[in-house]
């Protein structure tokens, strides 16, 4: 703890939090600047017109002080922080990110250290929400500051910056930019005055589908803007190839972004998205497009780019199918006799099943609630039911499972009571049953009324090399499950789908690992070739 004269002998910093409807997150970001002990801080919210309850969650947090605008933009937000700050030293922290323990002592040491600095910038975390992943950025940048900013934002988050006060007497953020704004005031301060950068991590940088930064044409079109900006206030040769440079940094960048967020349909596949890709990243809009059924694509690109379209598709070969003659098909790694894995996959990154099931039940996770009972263990019910879930009992065929509240055979398990369970999740084991109609009627007999059986059964599948070669009976198809269900759910609703294809089904059979199989191709689905089938069965309610 430091002493009243240490503290006076700090210099305050302040904290500004713009927040637009990010109530939810300001707990955090609050909890985040009282853990850094550095004792000289204020915090300031500026609540810039939000809808929801931002003015309640900052006015209950000790030592906040909340200002209120109409809705104007970030970069209004911010500049209305600056004139309500007292700081000799400003930071500024978005509502959903938060700093790191050492954050402030960090970044004031460095400006103390340095007093001809304008600003001092660190690394960070950047946490991916929807994927549960953390990504240090952690970048050495010792010199010519103004010039790798012109070849890319290596600071990549506003809050690892701290900047002097007297910044903000010549420099204000430009609200005509709805995005990039901190890009181009980097630019601005390090093209007069001296910066620095360290690799200390300052902050936690959270990307979710609200960020701004998730609209990705909008974003390159403005960075792009921001770097043209500086054009005529090149000095050097050196200067002139970085912002060149910083051209196609930002062109591939976000078209690589483009192209994973289709790849991995996290964003619709627009004619605005096609053309940006198309526009500044050919090579990569051929290979998307190489994976897609040809129609709606023509569509979009005839539509967009006549002229240019129709060549690309030429090229492409959009305009007919690309299939090889007879004796010339190239089997590549496929020309073999044995798989790559006997393991499913799990030694390869995990079976090419799973994607299917798990999409299933993370589809179907409503259903997954109040008591419920899985086979073999309660992975997928703990998973997917959450806290939705009262009970959760597993049944085991054996005793070799200590967590399993029930012990028997479900073709025969007259133990498991009547009429009890809202979810029943059976995955991969109707194949390993002999007597699986009598595994349905138990499943029929123990739902409530009204309960849910998720069920899925192989199609094309290899067979088990070890624990269960010897009793691998089965495989399904979808129209079997639907003979099968109406016989074990009379008047219950049943819903039977199969997945996979000609691809997912080799790829599977081979023993390839799900993370070498693109995801497009496995959302591709082909009757013929079922490799999943999955029944979702609604027991009729009591009448």
């Amino acid at each position: 703890m430091a002493t009243a004269q240490q503290q006076a002998a700090l210099p305050l910093v302040s904290v500004i939090i713009p927040c637009y409807n990010h109530a939810v997150y300001l707990p955090e970001a609050f909890a985040s600047i009282w853990q850094q002990h550095y004792p000289a801080v204020e915090v300031i919210v500026v609540d810039d017109g939000s809808t929801d309850n931002t003015r309640a969650v900052a006015e209950a947090g000790a030592g906040i002080r909340y200002i209120y605008q109409e809705n104007q933009g970030l970069s209004a937000a911010r500049n209305t922080g600056i004139r309500h700050s007292k700081g000799e030293l400003l930071v500024f922290l978005d509502a959903d990110d938060w700093l790191l323990p050492g954050a402030l002592h960090t970044n004031v040491r460095y400006l103390q250290q340095n007093p001809q600095l304008a600003f001092v910038s660190g690394a960070h975390d950047k946490v991916f929400v929807d994927e549960g992943v953390v990504k240090e950025e952690i970048h050495e940048v010792p010199a010519n500051h103004y010039q790798q900013l012109l070849q890319g934002n290596y600071i990549g988050m506003h809050a690892t910056v701290m900047y002097r006060r007297w910044v903000f007497d010549e420099l204000q953020y430009d609200v005509s930019l709805r995005f990039c704004e901190d890009y181009d005031l980097y630019l601005n301060v390090a093209r007069k005055y001296p910066v620095a950068h360290h690799t200390y991590k300052i902050a936690a940088y959270r990307l979710h589908t609200a960020n701004m930064s998730a609209n990705i044409p909008r974003m390159l079109e403005t960075v792009l803007q921001v770097l043209d900006r500086q054009k005529d206030r090149l000095r050097s040769a050196a200067e002139e190839h970085a912002y060149k440079a910083g051209h196609r940094v930002w062109k591939t960048y976000y078209s690589k972004e483009i192209y994973r967020k289709l790849r991995r349909r996290k964003i619709p596949a627009s004619s605005e998205i096609l053309m940006t890709l198309l526009k500044n990243k050919p090579s990569l809009f051929l290979k998307y497009m190489a994976t897609q059924g040809s129609s709606s694509i023509k569509s979009i690109v005839k539509k967009n780019t006549p002229a240019f379209g129709l060549r690309l598709l030429q090229k492409m070969g959009l305009h007919k199918p690309r299939i090889p003659a007879v004796g010339q098909v190239e089997l590549g790694d496929f020309g073999r006799t044995s798989p790559f894995s006997k393991q499913f996959g799990y030694d390869r990154g995990g079976p090419v099943d799973r994607y299917y099931i798990e999409n299933f039940l993370r589809a179907e996770g409503p259903s997954i609630k109040g008591r419920a009972l899985e086979i073999g263990d309660n992975e997928y019910t703990l998973l997917f039911g959450g806290e939705r879930i009262t009970q959760s009992d597993i049944l085991h065929v054996d005793d070799s499972n200590p967590k399993a509240t029930f012990v028997g055979d479900i073709s025969h398990a007259p133990q498991l009571p009547d009429n009890t369970f809202d979810t029943i999740v059976l995955t991969q084991t109707l194949h390993l049953i002999y007597d699986f109609r009598d595994a349905l009627a138990t499943c029929h007999r123990i739902l409530k009324p009204g309960g849910a059986l998720l069920l899925t059964v192989p199609g094309i599948t290899p067979i088990d090399h070890g624990e269960w070669k010897e009793t691998w009976y089965w495989a399904f198809t979808d129209k079997a499950m639907r003979r099968l269900m109406s016989d074990a759910f009379p008047q219950g609703d049943v819903t039977v789908n199969s997945y996979g294809n000609v691809f997912a089904a080799t790829a599977f059979l081979y023993g390839m690992g799900l993370p070498e199989v693109p995801v497009a191709k496995l959302d591709h689905h082909d009757p013929h070739y079922q490799v999943i089938i999955t029944v979702k069965a609604v027991k009729a309610p009591a009448v």
